[in-house]
């Protein structure tokens, strides 16, 4: 998986910025089917970017990280890498119910890390 945003705007590169994991699980939070768990780190200025496939298609949307310092004071212990991205499903759905246009395309070529930022 790779996310592609703005992290930390103003504070880090100007330019959009890529970063990769995996996806975890295919539910957020309370086991909620219309997030996927996945292991990119995403900061502020992530939430609303693609979530994009190896193949450079879009899966979701970056939408949030777990709170580590809540899940700490509760655990104690510090999580690390879990964010989540509404799914694609979801994603088409809002698109569909707010008449807003795309392309549907299927591809298994797998793009470079570098082809994904371009």
């Amino acid at each position: 998986m790779v996310v592609v945003g703005f992290p930390l705007r103003g504070l880090l590169a100007s330019e959009a910025t890529i970063s990769t994991g995996i996806a975890n699980a295919l539910a957020g939070i309370g086991n909620d089917t219309r997030f996927l768990q996945i292991s990119a780190p995403i900061q502020p200025g992530n939430s609303g970017g693609p979530l994009l496939d190896h193949a450079g298609q879009i899966v979701g949307v970056v939408v949030s990280k777990l709170d580590a310092v809540r899940v700490a004071k509760a655990t104690d212990d510090i999580p690390q890498n879990i964010s989540f991205a509404i799914n694609g499903t979801v994603a088409k759905a809002f698109l569909d119910a707010n008449g807003v246009e795309y392309k549907q395309e299927c591809s298994q070529e797998k793009w470079s890390q570098r082809k994904l930022a371009h």
